[in-house]
């Protein structure tokens, strides 16, 4: 039977310092080994026909973290976005970010508008990398700009629905199909809250820097034995 792949898969990247501990490795360790598996996993899964792949890669809570921690991770996407761009550019994938810019450092907003420019006409799919972002914080600043547009006389009151939300979030994409958070934590953390309404959603026990190819086929198998109900009858198809 042939496997149906969604438009939109969203992965939280969990479990990586708590990989590294396992394993006796410093826990940055395991930060880096996870950016080395969503290297691998990003052109596989845009290849069976996800059209948007989003990860979480860094929440605006995390900035409460070390010092240390919070410059090593800052320091892999400067070099990652670097490093990779031409990669990517290659394989045809966009990449799009969301989240705040502020307070991001100037040299990791340089690494993310290089690499944004760099792909922007590709149209194999769509990697959304959310960085110092937060779902709650993500609807208040699309409120902010829907404000702003209806007192510009650009949008009216009356042609606001939940569609139009999803032209004024960080990035125009469409709603979720579904959402995987590894390591076996059962919550969503602040991630994609309004994307992810009609969502399934997915917990593995493994941690991401284990989250291969096969283990994804097995979230994929999972969303294809779902029946997707959307308040109404099984198996309707969701569009935005």
């Amino acid at each position: 039977m042939e496997k149906n792949y969604p438009d939109h898969v969203a992965i939280i990247l969990d479990g990586n310092r708590r990989w590294a501990k396992e394993k006796g490795l410093p826990s940055l360790q395991g930060h880096k080994k996870g950016f080395e598996n969503i290297r691998d996993l990003t052109p596989y899964i845009i290849d069976k026909g996800v059209k948007v792949l989003s990860v979480f890669a860094f929440s605006t809570e995390n900035f409460k973290r070390s010092e240390e921690e919070v410059k090593y991770l800052m320091d892999i996407f400067v070099n990652w976005f670097k490093k990779e761009s031409e990669t990517i550019h290659k394989e045809n994938i966009k990449i799009v970010f969301s989240g705040r810019r502020e307070p991001l450092r100037k040299d990791v907003l340089e690494a993310m508008d290089y690499i944004t420019e760099k792909t922007k006409n590709n149209t194999k799919g769509i990697f959304n990398i959310c960085i110092n972002y937060g779902g709650q914080q993500e609807i208040a600043d699309a409120t902010k700009k829907i404000a702003t547009a209806v007192k510009e006389g650009k949008l009216n009151i009356e042609d606001i629905n939940e569609k139009t939300m999803y032209k004024y979030m960080y990035q125009e994409l469409p709603p979720i199909d579904l959402m995987i958070r590894t390591s076996g934590e059962l919550r969503i953390s602040n991630f994609m809250i309004y994307e992810m309404s009609y969502a399934e959603m997915y917990f593995p026990k493994t941690k991401f820097p284990d989250f291969n190819r096969e283990e994804f086929e097995k979230a994929i198998d999972l969303f294809n034995n779902r029946d997707r109900r959307f308040g109404g009858n099984t198996n309707e198809k969701k569009s935005n």
